[in-house]
């Protein structure tokens, strides 16, 4: 299973670069009155790495609160173990034949 993996992930970075080197010509970007020049393969990297960035930071309100929640509750289990102890239940015994 991890040779498929690693696998596809060579499979993945070959295609990846072989974009990259078929898209070396320059563009263009304008965008509020500034204009960058700069090769294409730059340009969506650098798109990708602000779209990263992003979504990153959208997602960090809610992993906050997931660490935030998942201490109190491992609080409240160390507090309700530390309360009651535990109490081992036997089994009945079996019907003597």
């Amino acid at each position: 299973m991890k040779f498929i993996v690693w696998l596809i992930r060579v499979l993945v970075f070959v295609v990846l670069l072989v974009l990259a080197l078929a898209n070396t010509q320059n563009a263009v970007v304008n965008f509020a009155g500034y204009t960058w020049q700069a090769p294409l393969i730059l340009i969506g990297l650098a798109f990708f790495a602000v779209g990263l960035f992003a979504g990153l930071l959208s997602a960090l309100p809610a992993v906050v609160r997931l660490r935030l929640e998942n201490g109190r509750l491992k609080r409240e289990l160390r507090a309700a173990r530390e309360e009651a102890p535990a109490v081992v239940v036997e089994p009945p015994m079996p019907p003597v034949i």
